[in-house]
Protein backbone atom coordinates (compact mmCIF):
# COMPACT_ATOMS: atom_id res chain seq x y z
CA UNK A 1 0.00 0.00 0.00
CA UNK A 2 1.48 3.74 -1.08
CA UNK A 3 1.13 6.84 1.17
CA UNK A 4 -2.33 7.70 2.23
CA UNK A 5 -3.43 10.85 0.16
CA UNK A 6 -5.95 11.78 2.70
CA UNK A 7 -5.27 14.26 5.45
CA UNK A 8 -7.21 16.36 8.13
CA UNK A 9 -8.14 20.01 6.34
CA UNK A 10 -5.91 22.01 9.57
CA UNK A 11 -4.45 21.62 12.64
CA UNK A 12 -7.76 22.49 14.79
CA UNK A 13 -9.16 19.14 12.28
CA UNK A 14 -6.56 16.85 13.50
CA UNK A 15 -7.30 18.06 17.60
CA UNK A 16 -10.97 17.77 17.45
CA UNK A 17 -10.63 14.44 15.43
CA UNK A 18 -8.03 12.84 18.05
CA UNK A 19 -10.12 13.99 20.88
CA UNK A 20 -13.26 13.15 19.75
CA UNK A 21 -11.52 9.60 19.32
CA UNK A 22 -10.20 10.07 23.65
CA UNK A 23 -13.52 11.40 24.79
CA UNK A 24 -16.14 8.53 25.61
CA UNK A 25 -17.28 6.22 28.25
CA UNK A 26 -14.10 6.42 29.75
CA UNK A 27 -14.47 9.74 30.49
CA UNK A 28 -18.17 10.59 31.35
CA UNK A 29 -18.88 7.14 32.91
CA UNK A 30 -15.46 5.54 34.01
CA UNK A 31 -14.16 8.67 35.06
CA UNK A 32 -16.77 9.37 37.64
CA UNK A 33 -17.57 5.81 38.81
CA UNK A 34 -13.77 4.91 39.31
CA UNK A 35 -12.79 8.78 41.14
CA UNK A 36 -15.75 7.88 43.19
CA UNK A 37 -14.35 4.54 44.19
CA UNK A 38 -11.14 5.60 44.98
CA UNK A 39 -11.52 8.76 47.68
CA UNK A 40 -11.60 12.03 44.75
CA UNK A 41 -9.31 14.77 44.82
CA UNK A 42 -6.17 12.17 45.87
CA UNK A 43 -6.68 10.03 42.66
CA UNK A 44 -7.60 12.84 40.56
CA UNK A 45 -4.39 14.72 41.20
CA UNK A 46 -2.25 11.07 40.32
CA UNK A 47 -4.27 10.89 37.13
CA UNK A 48 -3.57 14.15 35.81
CA UNK A 49 0.50 13.15 36.87
CA UNK A 50 0.16 9.64 34.90
CA UNK A 51 -1.75 11.38 31.78
CA UNK A 52 1.78 13.84 31.42
CA UNK A 53 4.04 10.58 32.50
CA UNK A 54 2.44 8.05 30.66
CA UNK A 55 -0.62 8.35 28.47
CA UNK A 56 0.54 11.60 26.66
CA UNK A 57 4.01 10.21 25.79
CA UNK A 58 2.44 6.59 24.63
CA UNK A 59 0.05 8.30 22.77
CA UNK A 60 2.37 10.89 20.95
CA UNK A 61 4.43 7.70 20.41
CA UNK A 62 1.68 6.02 18.71
CA UNK A 63 0.69 8.97 16.89
CA UNK A 64 4.24 9.54 15.66
CA UNK A 65 4.24 5.96 13.77
CA UNK A 66 1.15 6.61 11.75
CA UNK A 67 3.01 10.26 10.51
CA UNK A 68 5.96 8.24 9.52
CA UNK A 69 4.73 5.89 7.61
CA UNK A 70 1.31 7.56 6.39
CA UNK A 71 -0.15 4.15 5.50
CA UNK A 72 -2.46 2.00 7.79
CA UNK A 73 -1.34 1.01 11.24
CA UNK A 74 -0.37 -2.25 10.07
CA UNK A 75 1.14 -1.28 6.82
CA UNK A 76 2.92 1.63 8.44
CA UNK A 77 4.43 -0.62 10.96
CA UNK A 78 5.89 -3.01 8.55
CA UNK A 79 6.73 -0.69 5.90
CA UNK A 80 8.96 1.50 8.65
CA UNK A 81 10.52 -1.57 10.59
CA UNK A 82 11.70 -2.94 6.90
CA UNK A 83 13.35 0.74 6.25
CA UNK A 84 15.21 0.26 9.64
CA UNK A 85 16.24 -2.86 8.76
CA UNK A 86 14.26 -4.75 11.19
CA UNK A 87 12.16 -7.27 11.18
CA UNK A 88 8.98 -6.75 8.80
CA UNK A 89 7.10 -8.92 11.88
CA UNK A 90 5.93 -5.92 13.46
CA UNK A 91 3.66 -5.65 11.01
CA UNK A 92 1.43 -7.81 13.26
CA UNK A 93 1.11 -5.46 16.02
CA UNK A 94 -1.41 -3.35 13.71
CA UNK A 95 -3.39 -6.72 13.11
CA UNK A 96 -3.49 -7.07 17.07
CA UNK A 97 -4.10 -3.67 17.70
CA UNK A 98 -6.98 -3.87 15.39
CA UNK A 99 -8.38 -7.05 16.96
CA UNK A 100 -8.11 -5.22 19.86
CA UNK A 101 -10.12 -2.09 19.03
CA UNK A 102 -13.00 -5.27 17.57
CA UNK A 103 -13.28 -6.51 20.84
CA UNK A 104 -13.75 -3.22 22.40
CA UNK A 105 -15.88 -2.02 20.14
CA UNK A 106 -18.08 -4.85 19.97
CA UNK A 107 -19.39 -3.77 23.52
CA UNK A 108 -19.12 -0.33 23.29
CA UNK A 109 -21.82 -0.31 20.32
CA UNK A 110 -23.82 -2.55 23.12
CA UNK A 111 -23.23 0.12 26.16
CA UNK A 112 -23.77 2.99 23.67
CA UNK A 113 -27.03 1.99 22.83
CA UNK A 114 -27.81 1.90 26.41
CA UNK A 115 -27.13 5.62 26.34
CA UNK A 116 -30.12 5.77 23.19
CA UNK A 117 -32.48 3.88 25.81
CA UNK A 118 -31.82 5.94 28.78
CA UNK A 119 -31.84 9.17 26.57
CA UNK A 120 -35.12 8.61 25.09
CA UNK A 121 -36.70 7.17 28.67
CA UNK A 122 -35.09 10.86 30.32
CA UNK A 123 -36.64 13.11 27.43
CA UNK A 124 -40.35 11.02 28.06
CA UNK A 125 -40.23 11.77 31.42
CA UNK A 126 -40.09 8.19 32.60
CA UNK A 127 -37.49 8.70 35.63
CA UNK A 128 -39.67 11.58 37.12
CA UNK A 129 -40.85 10.14 41.00
CA UNK A 130 -38.92 6.88 40.54
CA UNK A 131 -36.90 5.78 43.37
CA UNK A 132 -33.34 3.52 43.12
CA UNK A 133 -35.13 0.14 43.55
CA UNK A 134 -37.75 1.56 40.71
CA UNK A 135 -35.29 2.41 38.48
CA UNK A 136 -32.64 -0.39 38.96
CA UNK A 137 -35.51 -2.49 38.18
CA UNK A 138 -35.93 -1.16 35.01
CA UNK A 139 -32.44 -1.52 34.44
CA UNK A 140 -32.14 -4.57 34.61
CA UNK A 141 -35.48 -5.40 32.59
CA UNK A 142 -33.74 -3.52 30.08
CA UNK A 143 -30.68 -5.69 30.13
CA UNK A 144 -32.82 -8.60 30.08
CA UNK A 145 -34.92 -7.93 26.73
CA UNK A 146 -33.00 -9.08 23.79
CA UNK A 147 -34.83 -7.46 21.42
CA UNK A 148 -34.49 -3.78 22.90
CA UNK A 149 -30.36 -4.18 23.33
CA UNK A 150 -30.33 -5.78 19.79
CA UNK A 151 -32.31 -2.13 18.40
CA UNK A 152 -29.97 0.42 20.22
CA UNK A 153 -27.05 -1.78 19.37
CA UNK A 154 -28.17 -1.81 15.50
CA UNK A 155 -28.95 1.47 15.71
CA UNK A 156 -25.66 3.02 17.48
CA UNK A 157 -22.88 0.65 15.24
CA UNK A 158 -25.16 1.95 11.86
CA UNK A 159 -24.41 5.47 13.14
CA UNK A 160 -20.92 4.72 13.43
CA UNK A 161 -20.33 2.83 10.09
CA UNK A 162 -22.28 5.06 8.02
CA UNK A 163 -19.82 7.90 9.07
CA UNK A 164 -16.64 5.69 8.58
CA UNK A 165 -17.63 4.85 5.23
CA UNK A 166 -17.89 8.55 4.23
CA UNK A 167 -14.02 8.98 4.74
CA UNK A 168 -11.77 11.08 6.43
CA UNK A 169 -12.77 14.55 5.00
CA UNK A 170 -16.79 14.21 4.42
CA UNK A 171 -17.39 11.86 7.64
CA UNK A 172 -14.92 11.92 10.37
CA UNK A 173 -14.21 15.44 10.08
CA UNK A 174 -17.15 16.96 9.33
CA UNK A 175 -18.63 14.46 12.60
CA UNK A 176 -15.42 15.99 14.54
CA UNK A 177 -15.69 19.51 13.77
CA UNK A 178 -19.66 19.70 14.61
CA UNK A 179 -20.16 17.59 17.72
CA UNK A 180 -17.23 18.61 19.69
CA UNK A 181 -17.73 22.07 20.13
CA UNK A 182 -21.45 21.23 21.03
CA UNK A 183 -20.12 18.43 23.35
CA UNK A 184 -18.06 21.15 25.49
CA UNK A 185 -21.30 23.57 25.09
CA UNK A 186 -23.37 20.98 26.41
CA UNK A 187 -20.52 20.37 29.32
CA UNK A 188 -20.26 23.87 30.18
CA UNK A 189 -24.26 24.10 30.45
CA UNK A 190 -24.39 20.97 33.11
CA UNK A 191 -21.55 22.40 35.12
CA UNK A 192 -23.45 25.65 35.21
CA UNK A 193 -26.09 24.13 36.62
CA UNK A 194 -24.29 22.32 38.67
CA UNK A 195 -22.80 25.65 40.14
CA UNK A 196 -26.94 26.41 41.28
CA UNK A 197 -27.42 23.53 43.17
CA UNK A 198 -26.67 22.90 46.92
CA UNK A 199 -23.96 20.70 46.29
CA UNK A 200 -21.64 22.16 43.67
CA UNK A 201 -19.22 23.63 47.16
CA UNK A 202 -18.92 19.80 48.47
CA UNK A 203 -18.60 18.37 45.04
CA UNK A 204 -15.44 21.23 44.05
CA UNK A 205 -13.96 20.33 47.74
CA UNK A 206 -13.89 16.74 47.20
CA UNK A 207 -12.66 16.63 43.53
CA UNK A 208 -9.70 19.46 44.66
CA UNK A 209 -8.79 18.60 47.87
CA UNK A 210 -6.36 15.78 47.81
CA UNK A 211 -6.40 13.77 51.03
CA UNK A 212 -3.23 12.02 50.57
CA UNK A 213 -3.49 9.46 53.31
CA UNK A 214 -6.01 8.33 50.56
CA UNK A 215 -3.38 7.32 48.34
CA UNK A 216 -2.49 3.69 48.06
CA UNK A 217 -0.88 0.87 45.72
CA UNK A 218 -4.68 0.13 44.70
CA UNK A 219 -5.43 3.98 44.11
CA UNK A 220 -1.73 4.41 42.23
CA UNK A 221 -2.54 1.24 39.68
CA UNK A 222 -6.19 2.83 38.86
CA UNK A 223 -4.86 6.16 38.00
CA UNK A 224 -2.11 4.24 36.39
CA UNK A 225 -5.12 2.28 34.15
CA UNK A 226 -7.42 5.34 33.62
CA UNK A 227 -4.90 7.58 32.27
CA UNK A 228 -3.41 4.83 29.56
CA UNK A 229 -7.49 4.26 28.99
CA UNK A 230 -8.67 7.65 28.96
CA UNK A 231 -6.29 8.41 25.88
CA UNK A 232 -7.43 5.84 23.89
CA UNK A 233 -3.55 4.36 23.19
CA UNK A 234 -2.42 0.85 22.64
CA UNK A 235 -4.68 0.15 20.18
CA UNK A 236 -3.09 1.62 17.03
CA UNK A 237 -6.15 3.47 16.50
CA UNK A 238 -4.57 6.69 16.93
CA UNK A 239 -1.72 5.39 14.34
CA UNK A 240 -4.30 5.54 12.13
CA UNK A 241 -5.29 9.24 12.56
CA UNK A 242 -1.65 10.34 12.90
CA UNK A 243 -1.57 9.12 8.84
CA UNK A 244 -4.00 11.67 8.20
CA UNK A 245 -1.73 14.24 10.04
CA UNK A 246 -1.02 17.73 8.62
CA UNK A 247 2.36 18.36 7.43
CA UNK A 248 4.60 20.93 9.46
CA UNK A 249 2.64 20.83 12.99
CA UNK A 250 4.15 20.33 16.29
CA UNK A 251 3.11 16.58 17.18
CA UNK A 252 3.27 17.76 21.18
CA UNK A 253 1.76 21.00 21.02
CA UNK A 254 -1.37 18.80 19.34
CA UNK A 255 -1.10 16.16 22.12
CA UNK A 256 -1.00 18.78 24.61
CA UNK A 257 -4.21 20.35 23.41
CA UNK A 258 -5.71 16.69 23.06
CA UNK A 259 -4.65 15.86 26.61
CA UNK A 260 -5.82 19.04 28.10
CA UNK A 261 -8.95 18.87 26.61
CA UNK A 262 -9.38 15.26 27.46
CA UNK A 263 -8.75 15.94 31.08
CA UNK A 264 -11.00 19.33 30.98
CA UNK A 265 -14.16 17.01 29.74
CA UNK A 266 -13.58 14.32 32.40
CA UNK A 267 -13.28 17.38 35.08
CA UNK A 268 -16.39 19.45 33.68
CA UNK A 269 -18.29 15.75 33.83
CA UNK A 270 -17.18 15.19 37.60
CA UNK A 271 -18.37 18.44 38.70
CA UNK A 272 -21.54 18.18 37.15
CA UNK A 273 -22.33 14.59 38.03
CA UNK A 274 -20.80 14.87 42.11
CA UNK A 275 -22.42 18.02 42.34
CA UNK A 276 -26.20 16.26 41.96
CA UNK A 277 -25.15 13.51 43.99
CA UNK A 278 -23.85 15.58 46.48
CA UNK A 279 -27.26 18.08 46.27
CA UNK A 280 -29.13 14.84 46.89
CA UNK A 281 -27.20 13.35 49.84
CA UNK A 282 -25.86 9.83 48.11
CA UNK A 283 -22.75 8.33 47.88
CA UNK A 284 -20.53 9.27 45.11
CA UNK A 285 -18.73 5.94 45.40
CA UNK A 286 -21.54 4.09 43.78
CA UNK A 287 -19.40 2.39 41.10
CA UNK A 288 -20.54 1.50 37.46
CA UNK A 289 -23.98 2.27 38.53
CA UNK A 290 -23.76 5.99 39.53
CA UNK A 291 -24.38 6.88 35.44
CA UNK A 292 -27.50 4.60 34.65
CA UNK A 293 -29.03 4.12 38.51
CA UNK A 294 -27.86 6.73 40.50
CA UNK A 295 -27.95 9.65 38.23
CA UNK A 296 -31.86 9.16 37.01
CA UNK A 297 -32.47 9.27 40.61
CA UNK A 298 -30.57 12.37 42.20
CA UNK A 299 -31.91 14.49 38.90
CA UNK A 300 -35.33 13.31 38.55
CA UNK A 301 -35.64 15.16 42.08
CA UNK A 302 -34.29 18.64 40.89
CA UNK A 303 -36.49 21.74 39.05
CA UNK A 304 -36.19 20.87 35.39
CA UNK A 305 -34.94 17.37 36.32
CA UNK A 306 -36.15 15.16 33.14
CA UNK A 307 -34.36 18.08 30.55
CA UNK A 308 -31.07 18.39 32.56
CA UNK A 309 -31.01 14.49 32.85
CA UNK A 310 -31.67 14.65 28.46
CA UNK A 311 -28.60 16.83 27.90
CA UNK A 312 -26.67 14.69 29.98
CA UNK A 313 -27.69 11.49 27.90
CA UNK A 314 -27.34 13.40 24.65
CA UNK A 315 -23.81 14.27 26.26
CA UNK A 316 -22.89 10.54 26.91
CA UNK A 317 -24.14 9.59 23.72
CA UNK A 318 -22.35 12.35 21.36
CA UNK A 319 -19.18 11.46 23.31
CA UNK A 320 -19.77 7.34 22.41
CA UNK A 321 -20.44 8.08 19.50
CA UNK A 322 -17.13 10.13 18.32
CA UNK A 323 -14.71 7.76 19.92
CA UNK A 324 -16.62 4.64 18.38
CA UNK A 325 -15.80 6.26 14.84
CA UNK A 326 -12.30 6.12 16.29
CA UNK A 327 -12.30 2.32 17.19
CA UNK A 328 -13.49 1.33 13.60
CA UNK A 329 -11.10 3.65 11.82
CA UNK A 330 -8.11 1.35 11.93
CA UNK A 331 -9.77 -1.90 11.09
CA UNK A 332 -11.17 0.03 8.11
CA UNK A 333 -8.31 1.09 7.29
CA UNK A 334 -6.15 -2.19 7.73
CA UNK A 335 -8.76 -3.57 5.23
CA UNK A 336 -8.46 -0.94 2.71
CA UNK A 337 -4.54 -1.82 2.72
CA UNK A 338 -5.93 -5.27 1.99
CA UNK A 339 -7.40 -3.76 -1.31
CA UNK A 340 -10.96 -3.06 -0.10
CA UNK A 341 -12.84 0.27 -1.04
CA UNK A 342 -13.74 2.49 2.35
CA UNK A 343 -17.20 1.34 1.40
CA UNK A 344 -16.61 -2.22 1.31
CA UNK A 345 -14.25 -2.34 4.40
CA UNK A 346 -16.63 0.00 6.54
CA UNK A 347 -19.65 -2.77 5.72
CA UNK A 348 -17.46 -5.78 6.39
CA UNK A 349 -16.49 -4.66 9.41
CA UNK A 350 -19.54 -2.89 10.58
CA UNK A 351 -21.00 -6.68 10.02
CA UNK A 352 -18.75 -8.52 12.10
CA UNK A 353 -18.93 -6.39 14.84
CA UNK A 354 -22.37 -6.41 15.05
CA UNK A 355 -22.52 -10.44 15.21
CA UNK A 356 -19.78 -10.48 17.79
CA UNK A 357 -21.27 -7.68 19.98
CA UNK A 358 -24.68 -9.48 19.87
CA UNK A 359 -22.76 -12.18 21.75
CA UNK A 360 -22.61 -9.33 24.31
CA UNK A 361 -26.76 -8.28 24.18
CA UNK A 362 -27.29 -11.81 24.77
CA UNK A 363 -24.97 -12.16 28.18
CA UNK A 364 -27.89 -10.34 29.99
CA UNK A 365 -30.48 -12.74 29.14
CA UNK A 366 -29.75 -16.08 26.69
CA UNK A 367 -26.54 -16.14 27.38
CA UNK A 368 -25.87 -15.20 30.29
CA UNK A 369 -24.06 -18.89 31.98
CA UNK A 370 -21.98 -19.00 29.50
CA UNK A 371 -18.72 -19.14 30.80
CA UNK A 372 -16.45 -18.46 27.63
CA UNK A 373 -12.88 -18.18 29.52
CA UNK A 374 -11.52 -17.54 33.45
CA UNK A 375 -15.00 -18.02 34.53
CA UNK A 376 -16.39 -14.67 32.64
CA UNK A 377 -19.58 -14.54 30.11
CA UNK A 378 -18.52 -12.84 26.66
CA UNK A 379 -19.77 -9.63 27.81
CA UNK A 380 -17.35 -9.77 31.14
CA UNK A 381 -14.55 -10.94 28.74
CA UNK A 382 -14.49 -8.68 26.30
CA UNK A 383 -15.15 -5.34 28.73
CA UNK A 384 -12.15 -7.15 30.91
CA UNK A 385 -9.41 -8.82 29.11
CA UNK A 386 -9.46 -6.12 26.11
CA UNK A 387 -8.90 -2.91 27.83
CA UNK A 388 -6.94 -4.19 30.79
CA UNK A 389 -4.62 -6.74 29.43
CA UNK A 390 -4.64 -6.02 25.20
CA UNK A 391 -4.51 -2.16 25.59
CA UNK A 392 -1.35 -2.09 27.95
CA UNK A 393 0.17 -5.13 25.52
CA UNK A 394 -0.13 -2.68 22.64
CA UNK A 395 0.98 0.64 24.05
CA UNK A 396 4.28 -1.42 24.99
CA UNK A 397 5.17 -2.76 22.02
CA UNK A 398 4.62 0.91 20.25
CA UNK A 399 5.87 2.44 22.66
CA UNK A 400 9.24 0.15 22.44
CA UNK A 401 8.62 0.59 18.44
CA UNK A 402 8.57 4.39 18.47
CA UNK A 403 11.61 5.34 21.05
CA UNK A 404 14.08 2.14 20.59
CA UNK A 405 12.93 0.53 17.05
CA UNK A 406 12.86 3.92 14.54
CA UNK A 407 15.77 5.77 13.38
CA UNK A 408 16.58 8.89 14.93
CA UNK A 409 16.29 10.85 11.97
CA UNK A 410 12.82 9.56 10.72
CA UNK A 411 11.09 9.93 14.27
CA UNK A 412 12.70 13.10 14.72
CA UNK A 413 11.53 14.63 11.53
CA UNK A 414 7.78 12.86 12.44
CA UNK A 415 7.75 14.34 16.10
CA UNK A 416 8.58 17.92 14.88
CA UNK A 417 9.65 19.13 18.54
CA UNK A 418 13.11 20.02 17.17
CA UNK A 419 16.23 18.13 19.01
CA UNK A 420 15.39 18.67 22.55
CA UNK A 421 11.70 18.63 22.51
CA UNK A 422 12.59 14.90 21.00
CA UNK A 423 15.71 13.61 22.84
CA UNK A 424 13.17 14.73 26.51
CA UNK A 425 10.47 13.03 24.46
CA UNK A 426 12.09 9.80 23.55
CA UNK A 427 13.95 9.89 27.64
CA UNK A 428 10.73 9.97 29.05
CA UNK A 429 8.75 7.05 27.08
CA UNK A 430 12.16 5.10 27.34
CA UNK A 431 12.57 5.56 31.57
CA UNK A 432 9.73 6.47 32.40
CA UNK A 433 6.56 5.49 30.26
CA UNK A 434 7.46 2.27 29.55
CA UNK A 435 8.21 0.76 32.85
CA UNK A 436 4.60 2.31 34.20
CA UNK A 437 2.78 0.58 31.14
CA UNK A 438 4.75 -2.92 32.34
CA UNK A 439 2.90 -2.08 36.16
CA UNK A 440 -0.44 -1.26 33.97
CA UNK A 441 -0.03 -5.06 32.13
CA UNK A 442 1.05 -6.50 35.59
CA UNK A 443 -1.73 -5.34 37.38
CA UNK A 444 -3.96 -6.58 34.79
CA UNK A 445 -2.92 -10.15 34.67
CA UNK A 446 -2.52 -9.94 38.31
Amino acid sequence: MNETLERWSSRRAFILAVTGAAVGLGNIWRFPYITGENGGAAFLLLYVAFVVLLGLPVMMAEILIGRAGRRSPMQSLGHLATQAGRSGHWRWLGLFGAFTVFCILSFYSVVSGWSIEFLVSAINGDFVGKGAAEIGAGFDAFLADPWRMTFNHTLFLAMTMTVVAAGVAKGLERLNNLLMPLLYLLLLVLAGHAATTSGFGQALAWLFTPDLSAVSPTVLIAAMGHAFFTLAVGACALMAYGAYMPDHQSLPRAAAGVAVLDVTVALLAGIAIFSVVFAQGMDPAEGPGLMFVTLPVAFADLPLGAFWLSLFFLLLLMATWTSSINLAEPMVATLQGWGLGRGQAAAAVGVAVWMVGMLSVLSFSTLADVRVLFGMNVFEWVTTIPPEIFLPIGGLFIAVFAAWVLPEPVALRALDAGPHGFRAWRGLVRWVSIPLTLVVLASGLI
